[in-house]
């Protein structure tokens, strides 16, 4: 990788909870898609506000919340991503990581997989 492409990236880690309207409705908590499939994105919404508040507040850890709670198979490392650049994330995704600053955590971003929050950390 050139010094240019990893000037250019950013890294993040996210907490993702798929919905009804999510377009791959299973997860490694919910390989099924039982309980994907009932939940509607306003619910989603709501628990995911919940545990960022948590986070923000203190109460909680951003890895502990993202291992336990995230749809995203990344829940296994703290909801790390790793590095990425731009055309590599969903439009919305990637908009919102490149917008924080470094230790910033998001309000709720929508995409085709469900709702996110997510953290920037490098």
């Amino acid at each position: 990788m050139s010094s240019s492409t990893a000037a250019n990236q950013v890294r993040a880690s996210h907490i993702l909870i798929k919905h009804q309207g999510s377009r791959r409705k299973a997860s490694w908590k919910d390989p099924e898609g039982r309980f994907i499939s009932t939940t509607t994105r306003d619910s989603a919404v709501s628990q995911l506000k919940l545990l960022r508040d948590d986070i923000v507040s203190g109460k909680a850890k951003f890895d502990e919340v993202a291992s336990r709670y995230s749809d995203c198979s990344s829940a296994k490392r703290g909801g790390d991503l790793g590095p990425f650049g731009r055309g590599q994330m969903q439009k919305p995704f990637e908009d919102a990581t490149y917008n924080l600053k470094v230790g910033e955590i998001s309000d709720i971003v929508d995409t085709d997989s469900g709702v996110h929050i997510i953290m920037r950390t490098g």
